[in-house]
């Protein structure tokens, strides 16, 4: 007869395979249902930090959108991030919307169709979005399509389609409709370039206008995770987008890894950066609320990370180089997508497993209340980082070591 601890240890085993933690749709449920709420309140402290010294709050979402998340059966969950209050200035309160979600169809099915199929998918997500007064949404990574880039199979480069393609088309008319201004990410095909393909994010202003575009500046080489197949690294640096509702720039996935990546958008001006994401639990799970967070702290910006769901398999399989057998699915995309502030606070993340829109109202005066507050600005030592980084780019490069003149001397 097996022993309770059998059973559930059997249980949580059988439960991660849907995505869920042991049945619980992220860490934060599974800690909050099984803590005393003394207990999660101090857990919770120290993993979500505090926002001007207090947890933060949920914010109550119209009705039309709870009924949305409802009926389509996605996670929706909002909170406020506050700032101090100034004399000289008013608060610059924006409310920011991230959307995660799985495939809707078979990669098997056809490519049209698939693509329909997520248009319809993400309708009632955006329109909860807009009902709910976002005013700057973005979506994941690739989001008109199964993330097929590792297959090396280029019959995905279909998918591919210009800045002003059929996705843009379809959103515009949602940015007009909610006022709303629309991070868009796509496998871009470049007409003017001899249709060069990019991974890019078009930014859609709220007026339906193409405000500009961003190119992923990191390609991937680990794992399943070989992008180059399809596109190599962008050709935009590291720009920063004025909007209506502050100023926003675009960290796509891998570039995440870079910190260097990060401070960039910082040094250009950025309140809010996103990372539209498609990263699984064996590779990046650990990192995924880690990264973001250092970048919101070291850079005093706010961070929104996006991430897709769901396991996608393909009809032929693949290898990875690294020693395993071939495979025809990159594992569980574990969505968890959050947001991170620059005093070190952070949402819980959104389902580890289904559709979510996190929504979360920031005031970007927060932003420059921490730059005054650390002065990481002021004690940086950027013409010393300059330095190396011109000399490390020569041939004749040598490291700054200083070795232990008796490191190397026999002993008598």
């Amino acid at each position: 007869m097996e022993n309770t601890e059998d059973i559930e240890r059997k249980k949580g085993t059988s439960a991660s395979k849907d995505g869920s933690i042991c049945g619980y749709d992220s860490l934060h449920q599974l800690l909050s249902t099984n803590l005393k709420p003394h207990l999660f309140k101090e857990v919770n402290r120290l993993l979500l930090g505090l926002n001007c010294g207090k947890a933060l709050e949920t914010i109550d979402l119209p009705e039309s959108a709870k009924a949305l998340s409802s009926q389509h059966d996605f996670d929706l969950q909002a909170f406020c991030f506050g700032a101090d209050k100034e004399v000289l200035r008013d608060p610059r309160v924006v409310r920011v919307g991230l959307i995660q979600n799985s495939i809707t169809l078979p990669t098997t099915a056809s490519f049209p169709e698939q693509k329909r199929a997520i248009f319809q998918k993400l309708k009632p997500i955006i329109d909860a979005a807009g009902a709910s007064g976002v005013n700057i949404l973005c979506l994941q990574e690739a989001w008109t399509m199964p993330f097929a880039f590792c297959t090396r199979e280029k019959r995905w480069c279909e998918f591919a389609e210009p800045v002003d393609g059929e996705s843009t088309q379809f959103l515009q008319k949602y940015a007009q409709k909610y006022n709303m201004v629309i991070i868009s990410p796509i496998l871009e095909r470049d007409i003017n370039h001899g249709e060069t393909l990019w991974n890019t994010a078009v930014i859609i202003g709220n007026h339906g206008n193409i405000i500009g575009k961003h190119r992923k500046n990191h390609i991937p080489r680990v794992g399943d995770f070989n992008e180059s197949t399809y596109y190599m690294e962008g050709n935009t640096w590291h720009p920063v987008f004025e909007t209506g509702f502050g100023k926003i720039a675009v960290n796509i996935c891998y570039g995440r890894h870079h910190p260097l990546n990060w401070l960039a958008f910082g040094l250009n001006g950025a309140e809010i950066v996103f990372n539209p994401s498609a990263t699984v639990g064996e590779l990046s799970e650990p990192m995924w609320p880690i990264e973001a967070r250092n970048a919101a702290i070291a850079n005093s910006y706010f961070v929104g990370s996006i991430n897709r769901v769901g396991t996608e398999i393909f009809p032929n399989p693949f290898t990875s180089g690294d020693g395993k057998p071939q495979h025809a699915d990159f594992g569980h995309f574990y969505g968890s997508s959050h947001f991170s502030a620059p005093d070190a606070s952070c949402t819980p993340s959104l389902s580890r497993h289904k559709d979510g829109l996190l929504i979360s109202d920031m005031d970007l005066n927060l932003c420059r209340q921490l730059k005054d507050k650390w002065g990481f600005r002021m004690t940086a030592r950027y013409e010393v980082y300059a330095d190396l980084l011109s000399h490390y780019l020569e041939p004749d490069f040598e490291p700054q070591v200083i070795s232990d003149p008796l490191l190397h001397k026999k002993s008598l």
